[in-house]
């Protein structure tokens, strides 16, 4: 789509603070109102539209995606996605670890293993933890409490916070990062463990960098969007 527009703006809304094109409100893929509940998180979405060329390139606006996920999915059955969100508790990255070598197990021991004493302490639960990819059920209270961290979010939270369970397979490390108890650079460190250990090993792969670095765009973008909501 070519830009049809002068300059994007922010106005308070219905909904909260609205986007406008030269004046204008903004529509969701829903032709919903695109409006956000504050007015840092307006002004970064202006921002995006204000930084497109001469053809818009939606790839280049992960927090205007968002925004339209939070209106037009979440919002709708909020308690529904947060649920299919908390689902990810059940097959937690952090609870399949490698059988070998050595040295990644420990790895990966130094790196998740504060992560989960985290979760552990925060919402007073316990992890399955196994060697290998069969899975294996966590406890039942352990799921209830992982849900109701999540049932407690609003739209546009849950929207961002989305965005960090897809990308890590990560429950507990999206929640971590949520609510500051470890910081962007070693959640991404400790969601792409794996990766980096076979690049190092193995050697960088063109496709998988790409893709590595396109998971990274998104992981930094929801990251943010929690942040600004």
């Amino acid at each position: 789509m070519k830009r049809f527009y002068k300059a994007a703006s922010v106005a308070p809304g219905p909904g909260g603070v609205a986007i406008l094109l030269d004046g204008r409100p903004v529509r969701t893929p829903a032709r919903a109102p695109l409006a956000v509940p504050g007015v840092a998180l307006a002004e970064a979405i202006a921002a995006e539209w204000d930084a497109q060329d001469e053809a818009i390139d939606a790839r280049s606006m992960p927090l205007t995606g968002l925004a339209n996920a939070a209106i037009d999915r979440v919002s709708p059955d909020p308690a529904g996605f947060a649920r299919g969100l908390a689902a990810y508790g059940e097959s937690d990255l952090l609870c399949y670890r490698a059988e070998t070598p050595g040295p990644l197990v420990r790895r990966q021991a130094e790196a998740w293993d504060p992560l989960l004493a985290w979760a552990r302490g925060r919402y007073e639960i316990d992890f399955e933890v196994t060697a290998g990819i069969v899975h294996r059920p966590q406890p039942p209270a352990t799921i209830e409490r992982l849900a109701e961290a999540v049932l407690r979010r609003g739209p546009f939270e849950l929207a961002g916070l989305a965005s960090l369970v897809t990308v890590s397979g990560s429950l507990v490390i999206a929640l971590a990062l949520a609510e500051g108890a470890t910081s962007l650079e070693a959640a991404w460190s400790a969601a792409t463990l794996d990766e980096a250990w076979q690049a190092e090993h193995w050697g960088d792969d063109p496709l998988a960098a790409a893709a590595h670095d396109e998971r990274r765009r998104d992981f930094d973008a929801g990251y943010r969007f929690l942040s600004l909501s």
